[in-house]
Formats: C-alpha cells, sequence, structure tokens
C-alpha cells in the first residue's frame, strides 16, 4: 500500500472519512461495476517511478523474487496459497510500509536528531513555525477558527500518544501519534475523538442522520446515490445490532480503516480471478501463469515488494 504525505494536522479527521474514502477507492477500482487492472498496477507500484523501477529486473530476476514471496506467504508450506493466507499476508504488508512511512517521518521531525520528536520541532516540520491557539477562545474567521480545531485536536493526540515523562515523542510514540489506528492504548482517544466529531446530542452514540452530516433529505426528490450508499453502509456494515445507532465499538468500525476487510477482499478477488482448477486455493504455478496479475495486486503492493528485502529475501 503506497502511503503518501498528508499533514498530520487532518490525522483524526482523515480517519473520520474513511468511509467516504472507501467508496471512492471502489468507484475507480470498479468503476460501473468492471474490474480495473490499471488500477491493480497503479496501486501496486504506487506510481511511475515504482513502475519504471519494476520493468528494470529482468524476467529472470522477478521470476525468483516472486516464487520467494510466494513461499513466504505460503504459512502451513502445503503449496497452496488460502484466501486466508492472502489475507494475512496483506494485511502484514499494510502494516509494514505504515511502520516504515513513521520511521522516515520521524527522522525528519527530529530537527535536534536527539531521538524525540517535540510539539515545536513537529510544528517547525509541519508549518516552518511554532503555532499557539488559545484552547479557550474561538477565532471569527471560519476558515482560521477550523485550522484552530484541527490543531488543538493534533495537539491532543500528541499529548496521548505520549506515554512517559519525556515531553516529546520517541519512535514508538510517534507511531502512536502518527498511527493510532495501529496501536491498542490508542483506541479510546481515536472513539471519543471519533464521537465529539459526530455525536451532535451527545448521547454516546451516531445516529443515521449524524453519521450522514449534513445533508438534508429533500422530500421532492430521490436521495443522491452517494446517499444510499453511506446508508448502506451504516445499516449493512457498522450497525452490527441493528439499534438504528453506532455504539462505539461500531463506530470504530467506521472510523478506522478496516484493512482486515480490505486484505480479504483482495484475497477472494485474486482466488476468482486466479484459481485455474476451482479449488479454492492457488498453487504456485497458477500464480506464475497469472504473474501481471499478481504484481499488479495488494498480495505483492503491487509490485513494490520485488524492490523490498523485507518481503523477497530468502533469510526473512
Amino acid at each position: 500500500m503506497r502511503l503518501g504525505r498528508r499533514p498530520a494536522a487532518l490525522g483524526l479527521l482523515l480517519l473520520c472519512a474513511a468511509a467516504a474514502s472507501a467508496g471512492d477507492a471502489e468507484e475507480l477500482h470498479y468503476p460501473q461495476g468492471e474490474h480495473r487492472s490499471d488500477y491493480d498496477r497503479e496501486a501496486l507500484l504506487g506510481g511511475q517511478e515504482e513502475v519504471d523501477e519494476y520493468v528494470k529486473l529482468s524476467p529472470e530476476e522477478q521470476h525468483k523474487r516472486l516464487k520467494s514471496i510466494i513461499k513466504k506467504i505460503d504459512l502451513d508450506s502445503d503449496g497452496f496459497l488460502t484466501e486466508s493466507e492472502l489475507s494475512s499476508w496483506i494485511q502484514m504488508s499494510f502494516k509494514h510500509y505504515a511502520m516504515q512511512e513513521a520511521k522516515q517521518q520521524f527522522v525528519e521531525y527530529d530537527k535536534n536528531s536527539d531521538g524525540s520528536v517535540s510539539w515545536d520541532e513537529y510544528n517547525i516540520q509541519m508549518y516552518d513555525r511554532v503555532i499557539d491557539f488559545d484552547e479557550n477562545t474561538a477565532l471569527d474567521d471560519a476558515e482560521e477558527e477550523s485550522f484552530r480545531q484541527l490543531h488543538l485536536k493534533d495537539k491532543k493526540r500528541f499529548e496521548k500518544a505520549n506515554q512517559d515523562s519525556d515531553p516529546g515523542l520517541n519512535l514508538e510514540e510517534f507511531i502512536a501519534f502518527e498511527h493510532p489506528e495501529e496501536v491498542d492504548y490508542m483506541t479510546e482517544f481515536v472513539i471519543q475523538e471519533a464521537l465529539e466529531e459526530h455525536d451532535k446530542n451527545g448521547d454516546g452514540f451516531v445516529s443515521l442522520e449524524e453519521f450522514l452530516g449534513d445533508y438534508r433529505r429533500d422530500p421532492t426528490n430521490e436521495d443522491p446515490e452517494w446517499i444510499l450508499v453511506e446508508k448502506d453502509r451504516f445499516l449493512n456494515d457498522y450497525d452490527k445490532d441493528t439499534n438504528g445507532r453506532l455504539d462505539p465499538q461500531e463506530l470504530l468500525s467506521w472510523v478506522v480503516p478496516n484493512n482486515q476487510g480490505i486484505a480479504q477482499e483482495e484475497a477472494l478477488h485474486l482466488i476468482d480471478e486466479m484459481d485455474l482448477n476451482s479449488d479454492r486455493k492457488l498453487s504456485e504455478a497458477e500464480i506464475l501463469e497469472n504473474q501481471d496479475l499478481f504484481l499488479t495486486s495488494e498480495a505483492t503492493d503491487y509490485g513494490r515488494q520485488l524492490h523490498d528485502e523485507y518481503f523477497y529475501h530468502d533469510e526473512l
């Protein structure tokens, strides 16, 4: 999964928009219900730079590295890749690249190289200056007030990620700050932030109306397609107890990207497309027969794993 740089101040806002983003990605991946193989390649290789790097490998080297990756995915070494093995591998890949990105950012943010990122260093990296808003004073300008709110939320997340007496964040704490969805002790904070964002009546739940945000239905017109899609997600994906509202745990499945679900969907897609003998698992021969498809999937992070020794090196 190619992870782009994004302002950390938008972190939780982006988490809360995860459902809508997933819908956009689905539309790009399956426009009008038709699978776009070039979307897989774009996502797998991450961009033209990775595509160029990929084609530099000789066919023999591509083949060798791919076979090494297949063996690593095959956890029980029975010669076949199951849905579960593919899904587990893809989830591991997601987490690996998220952690790698955070480690690279840590070095950039740690201006004095003391092994800790302070709040001032974070501000300097993000905004080229230290920003300090009054927590209790709203700004008159709507855009500036919106930024103030986001900045204060970021500061709260920074403070929550910090678990020791050091005012700055060490690498593990910085990962919790950048990727709270990957760290257990940040779960409560993520839920609380989401409730503050969406629970307008303060009852501790998110109703369908709150879930849809500012949308107001026009009784003279049918709901637009995106509203129908969001309603369906609310009813069938998130509201597990079907009581018409999301409790904190159900809310978590919405605001935190569900890598497990994405990985399982991709695993099923690969089996559907590549399973030549209909045994619902993939042999090495079936994968090599469909090498281009496998290298344009999340299973190899769109080919990126062929250039990352963490995945293809025999000793790892």
